[in-house]
């Protein structure tokens, strides 16, 4: 058996590119360092040089989704958006969007085990939830959210959208439902 030369400047992202192509059409079953390996075209040790095993593959992918997720939602916070309504319009279309084109990725976010995840996977899990209790905090100060708990808002907005997500890649709604139960959760939630 011959080894195959290292020939990617950036392995790892190359491996992690591979590996959610993989979970995508497979899912998390079908993932294989060595595998992953023989697609990139290096040698089946390699891959450990960024990932000692499964799990921490795991573990990247899903701090990348969760990055991935978070940089939208800072974009959608930061945007000249005309009001608080249309910007979690837009943040929870792009994480029902999100869910439902990457759902394995998704699933595989919210199973990590948050305290026992290495720091990075905590802190991108952290960042989103942090982006969206700005949203919450800068929505509340402009006098469209009545004041409340924040992080209670935080985690019932996740969970309506993550609910939403899950309707709708499961097909049990339409996206076109999915949409409605969107501005229906937004319209109970910010002031017209």
């Amino acid at each position: 058996m011959t080894q195959r030369s290292f020939h990617h400047g950036n392995l790892r992202a190359v491996l992690l590119d591979q590996a959610e192509q993989t979970l995508r059409e497979g899912g998390i079953d079908a993932l294989s360092l060595r595998e992953l390996a023989r697609k990139a075209g290096v040698s089946h040790g390699a891959p450990r040089s960024h990932f000692v095993d499964r799990q921490s593959l795991l573990d990247a992918l899903a701090e990348r989704g969760f990055n991935r997720l978070a940089d939208e939602v800072e974009a959608v916070i930061a945007s000249d958006a005309a009001d608080y309504k249309q910007r979690f319009r837009a943040i929870a279309t792009s994480y029902v969007h999100f869910a439902v084109t990457d759902a394995a990725l998704l699933d595989l976010m919210f199973t990590a085990k948050n305290g026992n995840a290495p720091e990075g996977l905590r802190a991108a899990s952290e960042r989103l939830f942090a982006a969206f209790g700005d949203l919450i905090d800068r929505t509340t100060e402009a006098g469209e959210l009545k004041p409340q708990n924040s992080y209670r808002l935080q985690l019932l907005f996740t969970a309506v959208l993550q609910g939403i997500a899950s309707l709708v890649s499961t097909r049990r709604i339409s996206a076109e439902d999915g949409d409605s139960l969107i501005d229906d959760a937004i319209s109970l939630l910010v002031h017209e």
